[in-house]
């Protein structure tokens, strides 16, 4: 079979435009009810997604230290929602985003393990290492813990999680009711992990996940977070939004698993993209200008200020972005330093940042038809750039149901997507090995 795209969806509350929840077509009243993430995540499987993404935030935003009403907040624990999830879909991958930085392994290797064994085999974990310091301030803590410690504790408490999966070995698992023997003592052993972070003795109070152990995923743009992705990560989403980027990002992530014994194939690269799509390139934009609209000019400023860690408030909008007070002020992280530089090539003002910022969140934003998105998508994947996209619709479920009734059919007919699952694992549909049992 020929190389095909890969496709996660990324779900947000209300939609990645951050006036996504106050479109006409999105039903604000019902964000955090179950009846929208069914009606969503049985989209994206009627369109063959691979997976579902829930990501996570430890606190909630504010402004200047007060809370700040016109942003849309209604976000779910990530595995209590996919666990839910797994009941109303088949075949569709469910990944959650849970920090090293603030969980033990023991627990998350169980959330996984089961989460696994429910859905049939279609668990992933986003692994982040938790930044913010108002994510400390959660955590019984006054700061963040430093960036070097956290991918140290990151790493270690990836290899606790699976010597706790592989706790179990083949075969361990007997249910032999006639014989009353429900498993093979044998076969079961203690993870005795100790590290510099953990002590976890182990092993499960279940049998070994299905896929051995849930997919995992990362997203670090920074050095450090680089590397632990080329260690760890099995998927991997970023935030390129030109293609020689994405290209650079793609290749580099390659030689970088090099060092670490690992090969291309034992990763899918899926560069975040979000597209407002119409039938006519003319009523997109029409959608894009409907859309702007809808940003209050307080919120579009207080995103960026969130994304460049600057505040921003008291400026004036239509002044110049201030490039080099931000990079002066703290060191910039991959996507922020993407950011400054396309504002430094396109002198844009404060309020043109502040609209970029809300039309993508930082990722690749696509305005136009099906066919034209097709295309972009096409010449990316070819290219080198990708093995597939993580998309984010401006808002849902309508966007979703454009892309997924237009889109994936162009896709389709040109051979570069799935017409059927290739199987019910995530691993199966992502063209992933599963892990063997190193007991």
């Amino acid at each position: 079979m020929s190389r095909m795209l890969k496709l996660g969806l990324f779900i947000y509350p209300g939609g990645h435009h951050v006036a996504g929840w106050r479109h006409a077509s999105t039903p604000a009243h019902r964000l955090g009810g179950m009846a929208y993430y069914t009606e969503v995540a049985q989209l994206a499987e009627r369109g063959r997604f691979d997976l579902f993404f829930v990501g996570d935030t430890l606190f909630t935003r504010e402004k200047d230290g007060r809370f700040f009403g016109r942003q849309g907040i209604s976000n779910p624990d990530p595995v209590s929602l996919i666990s839910a999830l797994s009941a109303v879909t088949e075949h569709l991958g469910l990944v959650a985003t849970l920090s090293t930085t603030y969980h033990e392994p023991y627990l998350i290797a169980q959330k996984f393990a089961t989460l696994d064994h429910l859905s049939g085999g279609r668990a992933g974990w986003n692994v982040v290492t938790t930044w913010e310091d108002r994510a400390a301030l959660n955590f019984s803590r006054d700061t963040a813990m430093a960036k070097a410690d956290r991918y140290v504790r990151g790493k270690e408490f990836i290899d606790a999680c699976r010597a706790l999966w592989d706790g179990w070995g083949q075969g361990a698992l007997l249910a032999d009711a006639a014989a009353g023997r429900h498993h093979d003592p044998a076969l079961i052993a203690a993870a005795n992990h100790v590290s510099p972070s953990f002590q976890v003795r182990g092993p499960l109070r279940m049998p070994r996940p299905v896929q051995g152990w849930p997919v995992l995923v990362q997203a670090g743009g920074s050095p450090p977070g680089r590397h632990f992705a080329a260690q760890i990560a099995e998927a991997i989403f970023t935030a390129q939004t030109r293609i020689e980027d994405a290209q650079a990002f793609r290749a580099s992530t390659h030689a970088l698993m090099a060092e670490y014994g690992r090969a291309p194939h034992e990763v899918v690269i899926m560069p975040g993209l979000s597209p407002l799509l119409g039938s006519t390139e003319a009523e997109a934009k029409r959608l894009e200008e409907e859309l702007a609209d809808l940003v209050h000019p307080e919120v579009g400023v207080w995103m960026l200020s969130e994304n460049l860690n600057f505040p921003l408030y008291d400026r004036d909008p239509d002044d110049l972005l201030p490039v080099a007070e931000i990079r002066q002020a703290r060191q910039a992280t991959a996507s922020v330093e993407t950011n400054l530089k396309y504002a430094e090539a396109n002198r844009q003002t404060i309020a043109q940042a502040a609209r970029v910022i809300a039309r993508s969140r930082s990722h690749n934003s696509f305005v136009g038809t099906p066919e034209q998105l097709a295309d972009m998508m096409q010449h990316w994947f070819e290219s080198g750039a990708c093995d597939g996209f993580n998309m984010m619709p401006p808002y849902f479920p309508e966007q979703l149901r454009v892309f997924v009734e237009h889109a994936v059919p162009v896709l389709q007919r040109r051979g570069l997507f799935r017409r059927e699952y290739e199987g019910r694992r995530l691993r199966e549909n992502l063209g992933l090995a599963v892990p063997p049992a190193r007991r």
